[in-house]
């Protein structure tokens, strides 16, 4: 099917003139065969685990000391059950806030990929901006998932400019 998707690209550039000028690429392919992406991906999935036993353990927690509520909850005083819902909401409180700092837009999971990661996919990109530099390729496609991402294109097939001057806004 992927390979279906990549030929109906290739054939609708080729339409266009392109043709000759357009490749692909599979970087989960190409990350597959780089032993260092290998074990960066090991180190975060065992970090992964790590801080998902830590935030189980938590959430065990927070569910006894509920269930313990529950059970006292009858023979407690007003002010009593207040000072124990109020542990409850801050132990909740604490367990967000702890999924929020590992697995958060900007958690340590996020942090440890951009750490071990992204040079990994720098270095790939640099190698590709490079080799279609030198092979004169006018663009440089993605296929490694279903939405296909250019990678690289080279400056001088960029029309925008032309654009922008047939509607008026530049000379």
């Amino acid at each position: 099917m992927k390979k279906l998707a990549v030929l109906f690209v290739t054939v609708f550039l080729a339409t266009f003139g392109f043709a000759q000028k357009t490749v692909y690429v599979d970087t989960d392919y190409l990350l597959s065969k780089i032993p260092a992406y290998k074990e960066a991906q090991q180190q975060i999935d065992e970090l992964t685990k790590n801080w998902q036993s830590e935030i189980e353990e938590q959430r065990t927690t927070l569910d006894n000391l509920y269930k313990q509520y529950q059970v006292d909850k009858v023979l407690l005083s007003n002010d009593m059950k207040a000072k124990r819902e109020q542990e409850i909401l801050d132990k909740e409180k604490e367990l967000k806030e702890l999924q929020k700092k590992r697995f958060g837009t900007n958690g340590d999971r996020m942090k440890k990929e951009e750490e071990l990661i992204k040079p990994i996919q720098d270095e790939i990109f640099n190698a590709i901006k490079e080799l279609a530099s030198s092979q004169g390729y006018a663009f440089v496609i993605d296929a490694a998932s279903s939405a296909y991402t250019v990678l690289y294109s080279d400056p001088k097939f960029d029309i925008s400019d032309d654009i922008l001057r047939k509607l008026g806004y530049i000379k």
